[in-house]
């Protein structure tokens, strides 16, 4: 009997410290916000009493107040007092002639847009976004170019470089001897990558020259364009703009050209003298002069072959005269 009482009373022993051991025992901790377990945390599967877990800051958080550990007591966690914060990124580092819009912040989650100065242009993303290693996104800024300059007939660009024109660059132009610029003499390369206006052409240049009473001529405008006409006195120019002084040499690029050395074989020199002298000079070419001259001779010839033609016939007919048509009296005084 005594044995008997001696094991229930074991029994009864062991199952009341098993009971309070199962009490004592901490079920798996809740965690918080933005909170997770440790790596050493996540490897534990039992919490005995006074067992103790710790937490860090979730991805894309850091760490704003307290320690991160949490202890089990009577089968209870006590108070965690770790607070997280979103990681702020701060302001992307700074680029050669890019700037950030960052109204939309700086904190994990958040973008940012990326621009450029003018006469730059963006290579890459337009747009950053705050991760939990920091801005990811990558860009730059390049300035803008333009094409190689155009060639201009007659001209040439002063550009040397292989490579086009960069924003605000000029490029310069110059003609050859014997030629006049019309337009800018120098195009500016633009932000969009276009110039500012188109290249400039390189037209004939007016040469003076001297008229018969010793006079110098001026040079006239590139556009004025010489009209030839006739008048009872001799021939006379005149212009659709500016003045042209009487024995003026005239040159456009349009109707004449001018003959030299050092020009090219598509123009011509028209020297006309005034009314005053009274007489044009050989060198000149008249246009449509020589046609009405032409058309002239023409006519007269055929006028002189007709006379002649007219002069041959009626001989012809009177060597077969019958004597017809003679009236009897000088008949008769032919018969004599």
């Amino acid at each position: 009997m005594d044995v008997l009482l001696d094991t229930c009373g074991t029994y009864l022993l062991l199952f009341h410290l098993f009971v309070l051991k199962a009490a004592a025992q901490c079920s798996k901790h809740p965690g918080g916000e933005n909170i997770v377990f440790t790596r050493e945390t996540l490897l534990l599967n039992d919490f005995p009493e006074g067992s103790e877990v710790t937490f860090q800051c979730a991805s894309g958080y850091t760490i704003d107040s307290g320690s991160g550990v949490s202890k089990c007591i009577s089968g209870h966690w006590s108070a965690l007092d770790l607070r997280c914060k979103k990681k702020d990124c701060g302001l992307p580092q700074p680029q050669p002639h890019m700037r950030f819009n960052t109204s939309e912040g700086t904190l994990f989650g958040n973008h940012l847009k990326v621009t450029c100065d003018e006469g730059y242009q963006i290579r890459g993303s337009s747009f950053k976004q705050c991760l939990f290693s920091g801005w990811f996104g990558t860009s730059r800024c390049e300035v803008v170019t333009c094409q190689k300059p155009a060639v201009v007939a007659h001209g040439r660009s002063l550009w040397d470089s292989q490579d086009g024109p960069r924003y605000g660059e000029n490029i310069h132009y110059v003609c050859n001897e014997g030629y006049t610029l019309v337009g800018n003499s120098s195009i500016r390369c633009g932000k969009g990558g276009d110039y500012d206006s188109g290249p400039p052409e390189c037209k004939v240049s007016f040469v003076a020259g001297t008229t018969g009473d010793g006079n110098t001529t001026n040079t006239t405008s590139a556009q004025d364009v010489p009209t030839i006409s006739a008048t009872s006195q001799g021939y006379e120019t005149t212009t659709t703009s500016g003045t042209v002084p009487p024995g003026g040499i005239v040159t456009t690029d349009d109707r004449t050209t001018s003959k030299s050395a050092t020009s090219a074989p598509t123009t011509t020199t028209l020297s006309l003298r005034g009314r005053q002298d009274g007489a044009v000079d050989s060198s000149v070419d008249m246009g449509h002069v020589p046609v009405v001259i032409s058309v002239i001779s023409v006519t007269l010839v055929a006028i002189i072959l007709m006379f002649f033609l007219h002069k041959f016939l009626k001989r012809r007919k009177g060597s077969y005269d019958t004597r017809e048509d003679l009236k009897p009296e000088l008949l008769q005084f032919q018969n004599l």
